[in-house]
């Protein structure tokens, strides 16, 4: 199965996107290995591999989150390896819920450790907890390149510019500001203030 999601996502994502998801695997996997914590190996390299699905031309008309996108696409993928429906759900949140901070970590070991990768892999949260050697490892099988910071930031813009509304209350707001000047972000505080109620 491991083989199949690996070819999926090879075929389908960029370069930069496929190293990225391998990293994130990685980087999930030895922070599960040092809390010792118990995981599927496979459940969670589904999740990795799965997780920016969403962000593909695949998807360049969807409506969705791309999370939502991505945790669909893992979720028919595993049914049709019939895996037990809930490890499938898990999968399904370890990808919808990790551009969402506070909730993963609550969650099973597999939608702990998703989070906890992409975070060490796009913005080095707990960079200092793995050895230099590791992150070595990991990046001299899948490297970063020269411009992964501004590079993912591009293709998570390419992957929801269609679908600004779909940012709110997310932290995919702020890439779409970042990158367009003249995207304007929907003010929680005026959707109450502004609804019909009278008070």
């Amino acid at each position: 199965m491991a083989g199949e999601v690996r070819q999926l996502v090879r075929d389908t994502e960029t370069d930069l996107l496929f190293n990225h998801s391998t990293r994130v695997y990685f980087f999930g996997a030895l922070t599960g290995k040092r809390r010792g914590l118990k995981f599927d190996p496979e459940l969670l390299y589904t999740g990795a591999m799965f997780h920016d699905m969403g962000l593909t031309e695949k998807y360049s008309t969807s409506q969705n989150r791309f999370e939502v996108d991505s945790a669909n696409a893992a979720r028919a993928f595993l049914r049709a390896y019939a895996i037990a429906e809930r490890d499938v759900e898990a999968v399904w949140d370890a990808v919808a819920l990790h551009t969402t901070p506070g909730i993963p970590e609550h969650k099973r070991a597999e939608v702990a450790l998703l989070t906890s990768g992409v975070e060490m892999d796009v913005m080095g949260i707990a960079y200092e907890q793995f050895s230099e050697a590791q992150r070595d490892a990991v990046l001299a099988a899948y490297p970063r390149g020269m411009s992964f910071k501004l590079g993912i930031i591009h293709a998570f813009h390419q992957g929801m510019k269609h679908r600004p509304d779909s940012t709110f209350g997310t932290v995919n707001d702020d890439v779409l500001a970042y990158c367009d000047p003249s995207f304007k972000r929907t003010d929680f505080c005026k959707l109450i203030l502004e609804s019909p109620w009278r008070a």
